[in-house]
């Protein structure tokens, strides 16, 4: 049999091998629907608890490591909630939840400072904890293991259509660029594939040297998008020129480094951000996140008049109403389609 290792991020093993399910656990199971018992002890694992089970073999799916801590973080404070920090008269195993308990979590998310920013969820973030769970339910009953999810008709927040995330102007990326090139030849390149590409610091971090490549005329960054998807992002010729400063003469491997040789790392990457913004003089220097040039890439290009549809397409957004939440001039009267009308129709 394989060793299990620990998720940093829920402390929920990985699966190994197929192992029954604790007698103790198996009550539990009998409660739910006539097939979870039999579905679960097919639920490869170590865990003996069937929720545990269940979310170890839910992240194993998961292709992105990002999106695989965030879900475990997600489901292990629903766990915690449903076992200890609610109510009395709400607990309860997760696996016998019911929307009076999921929404009872929501009211709690909504009203409770959290430990790190001493502030509650904001409405985004609730949603996104919702969905993780609202796909982990939905793995559960095509399991057979459940026959309903509490998720169903739970009301999700009003999410703003406007991006909660500190954005930069266009002289304000400027000053982020040139405080880049000061600094190193891994800064200057970070920051420039960030601000000319728009792709996430996890799409950033993940490409390869064989990742940088020629695509019909053009130099391309290959990134593998949310959920899995492949992507070429075109590179501007200072981006070009940045990367090969920093790559030099090497051949393989990731294209940022860490000082020890090693893929760079998110935090480290994170902390250098804020410090470039700092060194750069930028008023929401402390605000500042990876996401923010990411944000910066889509407001400025939709304020120079990018069409919607190719910046959306640069994004990796599905939806065009997700790019539209970067539009700052969307409500700018002087393009109301009146204007436009009125004149076809000559009646100005």
């Amino acid at each position: 049999m394989e060793t299990e290792s620990s998720d940093a991020a829920g402390g929920l093993t990985e699966p190994t091998d197929v192992v029954l399910l604790d007698p103790g656990a198996l009550v539990v199971v009998e409660q739910l629907a006539p097939a979870g018992a039999t579905a679960l002890a097919r639920v490869p694992g170590t865990a003996l608890d069937p929720f545990d089970r269940l979310v170890v073999a839910f992240l194993t799916g998961r292709k992105q490591a990002h999106t695989k801590t965030a879900y475990a973080a997600d489901l292990t404070a629903w766990r915690a909630w449903c076992l200890a920090d609610s109510p009395a008269e709400y607990r309860v195993h997760p696996l016998l939840a019911t929307r009076p308990h999921v929404d009872a979590w929501v009211d709690h998310l909504a009203r409770t400072p959290s430990a790190r920013t001493r502030r509650p969820l904001s409405a985004a973030s609730v949603a996104r904890r919702l969905s993780a769970l609202s796909k982990f339910y939905a793995y559960a009953l095509s399991l057979g293991v459940l026959d309903r999810s509490p998720l169903d008709q739970v009301e999700r927040p009003q999410v703003s259509d406007e991006s909660s995330t500190a954005g930069l102007t266009a002289a304000e990326l400027v000053a982020l660029l040139d405080a880049a090139d000061a600094h190193s030849p891994r800064a200057e390149a970070l920051i420039s594939v960030l601000v000319f590409t728009g792709c996430r610091i996890s799409e950033a971090l993940g490409a390869d040297l064989t990742d940088y490549r020629h695509d019909r005329g053009h130099r391309v960054l290959r990134i593998r998008r949310k959920g899995g998807k492949r992507a070429s992002v075109a590179l501007p010729p200072a981006t070009v020129r940045a990367l090969d400063d920093l790559i030099g003469e090497r051949t393989s491997g990731p294209i940022f480094l860490s000082r020890t040789g090693g893929p760079l790392a998110y935090k480290t990457a994170y902390d250098l951000i804020k410090r470039l913004a700092k060194t750069a003089g930028i008023p929401s220097a402390d605000l500042i996140k990876p996401h923010s040039l990411r944000h910066g890439f889509a407001t400025e290009a939709l304020a120079i008049g990018i069409p919607l549809q190719d910046v959306q397409d640069a994004l990796g957004h599905r939806d065009p109403r997700t790019t539209r939440r970067y539009d700052r001039t969307r409500h700018n009267l002087d393009r109301s389609p009146a204007y436009s009308l009125a004149q076809a129709l000559r009646r100005q």
